[in-house]
């Protein structure tokens, strides 16, 4: 609305929601002589002696006292106000012209949504509902309520400042470390000289349950960072001191302004958000387990003890998230690779260093040959690369300083000679592309490996085969031009998803990591990162890719990336394969990689990288989870036994064993002089496949009578060749016949963190 627009009335306003109208109506119903009222009429469709009730739009206009207006109005319109506009999931916009909370939007729009909001999601940023909105613009807002993930992040967090406030009460010189969400639950780390253990759980529930009962509130404080020291000095709280000086990335020496939450007597230094109080915790919650950590994962400073727990809205979800974990417990790959005799780690060889034991390398050979086979169909040319090299190659990548914190120290063998164990096989192939000139004609260059990779994982952080020290790979990279990369990345998504399906794993999520805008661990140029995202993109829009979600910050240092998250058969998430685009590593800034155009001028090629299997200790100890042991026939170590009934039938026994290995089969015979239940009831433990039993009628008649260990029965008596041919095609269709499924199939959530 302008000036002229309102023709004798020359200025307007916005009026405050809260504005009492009542006045300005009697006196304007009261002044509608002359020609001064009707452009207003005109203008906005409504008249005070028609109508007394305001439309919605004049609502919106503010009225205020004047003798200055033509013919002595007694009102004029006045400028606008600044006004914030707040729009919600359903499409309405809500506007305000003074300083609101999301609990204010919630309470104005009823009473229900105000009672049931744990948190908010401002502009896709969760936060309290205490927290000002800005004067004006426009944000948009999700109230949280117990239905929405990320409202259980933040009871969560709430909870784990619940546990520590309990241990402060129980405990004499706690020391606060952190508290962050994680998937699955919460920890918090404490420094104190009293050894926590399971049997103090109990007490400690029990003190939580009366500080989530009191239902006091969580505030949220904001100090400057020199307060925020001198706070932590008087209440001896030396590390979250040392964190706020401290000067290194994961310090907070440059913070201006750091917020603490109070909740009665406890105050915590903590980004938040909360819960508006404890009791909107409940009583579903559990402390699980205790640990020992380095304070900030440094082996060089004090040892922690961190506590896990977990907590959810409901009793019944607490319930079935303990039974995920008496079954994870009964799948742990740890325990069952002991028993099966897959694998094993001594501490002589070193920590998250793993010895493939025959049966577990009859595993992997089976992995490896699969991959190769779809190598070779998909005409990938197969290399080989050392397992170290020159820092300085690495330094011209970037993964050296990239990963600097994780990888085992540079060898150096004498001056200016340093050597780094290789922590990515992705520079060694760069050099072989550049080991002869290319034409366009070449294009595309693919270049794969069963790689070996070393990272220096923190002690604390190594778990059997999925954290480890040093791993192998499934590893290609893909030169190729611009115009092939659509067709290349998404043959490399479709070799993905062919792996995954025929090891029946057909419950997952792919994840497309981009750059995090506000982070610099990122290299190469901005444009640079938009071309290869929105190429990303395109490509995985165009493919029948299940539940695929755009997550910024979960890039590769130098480029984009298509990770899939595998659910197994217990409602567990796992990131897996992943294939990734790369337009910094061949520029000009890093390795200058070229090829010759049809136009004879030199170009740069796109880079992809990608691995099916991802690490193959990470892969084969989901798998062992996933799969609780029971092997698929390709897969399984051990794909037959021969059982005798007796001695008598051994001879033949054997001879059906060695016709079995010539055959192909991983075949082996037990002859012990034990009853054939005995017999029957091992092979069971031992998740061997089938079993061939033989007694003299089968000796007699040239059968095995054929055991399944899937059926749990006998199929009856076959000849050998019946017997051969149909696990012959069992193997040959890579079949997966049975998933050991859990009661707790499907249960999954993902967490976040909350704490500084």
């Amino acid at each position: 609305m302008t000036a002229r627009e309102t023709g004798e009335f020359s200025r307007f306003a916005l009026r405050p929601p809260a504005a009492d109208f009542s006045k300005e109506t009697t006196l304007l119903s009261s002044w509608l002589v002359g020609e001064i009222f009707p452009p207003f009429e005109k203008l906005i469709g409504w008249h005070p002696a028609a109508n007394p009730a305001l439309p919605e739009r004049v609502d919106r206009l503010y009225l205020a006292p004047s003798v200055e207006g033509p013919n002595h109005c007694p009102y004029k319109l006045l400028e606008p106000r600044a006004m914030l506009q707040v729009a919600l999931p359903d499409g309405s916009v809500r506007e305000y012209s003074s300083s609101v909370t999301p609990f204010d939007v919630a309470s104005e729009i009823g009473p229900g949504l105000a009672k049931a909001a744990i948190a908010a999601e401002v502009d896709g940023h969760v936060v309290g509902l205490d927290v000002r909105l800005p004067r004006e613009g426009e944000v948009r807002l999700r109230l949280l309520t117990k239905r929405d993930p990320e409202a259980l992040a933040v009871m969560r967090h709430s909870c784990a400042h619940v546990m520590a406030r309990a241990v402060m009460r129980l405990f004499d010189g706690v020391q606060l470390a952190f508290g962050p969400t994680i998937d699955n639950g919460f920890y918090y780390d404490f420094g104190l000289e009293h050894s926590l253990s399971e049997d103090d759980f109990e007490k400690i529930e029990a003190e939580m349950r009366k500080i989530i009962k009191a239902k006091e509130p969580f505030e949220r404080l904001e100090h400057s960072r020199d307060e925020a020291v001198e706070l932590c000095q008087g209440m001896h709280q030396t590390l979250k001191v040392e964190h706020i000086e401290d000067r290194g990335q994961d310090g907070l020496s440059d913070h201006d302004t750091l917020s603490f939450y109070q909740q009665g007597e406890f105050l915590d230094l903590c980004r938040g958000p909360h819960v508006p109080h404890a009791g909107m915790i409940g009583k579903a919650f559990k402390l699980l387990s205790v640990a020992g950590a380095y304070w900030k994962g440094d082996n060089s400073r004090p040892q922690l003890q961190r506590v896990y727990a977990t907590a959810f809205f409901e009793k019944e979800e607490l319930n079935a998230h303990l039974e995920q974990i008496a079954e994870a417990k009964k799948r742990d790959h740890r325990v069952l690779g002991k028993q099966l005799k897959l694998f094993t780690i001594n501490p002589t060889v070193g920590q998250g260093l793993i010895l493939w034991l025959p049966k577990g390398a009859v595993i992997r050979q089976e992995l490896e040959s699969f991959i190769r086979e779809e190598l070779q169909r998909r005409n990938y040319d197969a290399v080989h690369t050392p397992n170290v090299g020159r820092v300085e190659l690495y330094e011209i990548s970037g993964h050296f300083p990239y990963y600097s914190d994780s990888q085992f120290a540079p060898i150096e063998m004498e001056p200016g000679e340093r050597y780094l164990l290789k922590p990515m096989n992705c520079p060694h192939h760069i050099m072989i592309y550049k080991s002869e000139p290319r034409s366009y004609r070449d294009l595309p260059v693919r270049l794969a490996e069963f790689g070996t990779v070393y990272r220096y994982e923190q002690s604390g952080e190594l778990s059997g085969m999925t954290r480890v020290r040093g791993f192998t790979q499934d590893d290609a990279h893909i030169f190729c031009t611009e115009e092939q990369v659509a067709d290349e990345f998404r043959a490399c998504l479709e070799m993905t998803q062919g792996v995954l399906r025929a090891l029946g794993m057909n419950d997952y999520r792919v994840r497309l990591g981009f750059r995090d805008p506000q982070s610099d661990k990122y290299v190469g140029s901005i444009e640079s990162w938009q071309r290869a995202e929105e190429a990303l993109q395109q490509v995985c829009e165009g493919m029948d890719l299940p539940d695929v979600s755009i997550e910024p910050g979960e890039a590769a240092f130098y480029g984009p990336k298509a990770d899939f998250v595998v659910t197994d058969c217990i409602g567990r998430e796992w990131q897996l394969g992943t294939v990734q685009l790369d337009y910094n590593l061949p520029s000009e800034e890093r390795f200058a990689l070229e090829y010759i155009g049809p136009d004879n001028r030199p170009h740069r090629p796109v880079m992809i990288h990608r691995a099916p299997l991802g690490s193959l200790e990470r892969f084969v100890g989901v798998l062992i989870e996933h799969f609780a042991g029971a092997f698929p026939l390709w897969l399984a170590p051990e794909q037959v036994r021969v059982l005798t009934v007796s001695e008598k039938s051994e001879a033949y026994g054997r001879q059906i064993e060695q016709q079995l290995r010539q055959a192909g089969f991983r075949a082996e015979g037990d002859y012990r002089g034990e009853k054939l239940g005995a017999k029957v009831r091992d092979g069971q433990l031992e998740l061997v496949p089938y079993m061939f039993v033989v007694g003299e009628k089968d000796m007699q008649a040239g059968t095995v009578t054929v055991r399944d260990r899937v059926e749990s029965k006998d199929l009856g008596a076959m000849s050998l060749d019946e017997a051969i041919a149909k696990l012959r095609a069992e193997v040959e269709a890579k079949l997966v016949r049975q998933v050991a499924q859990s009661t707790t199939a499907g249960f999954n959530e993902r967490g976040a963190s909350n704490a500084y």
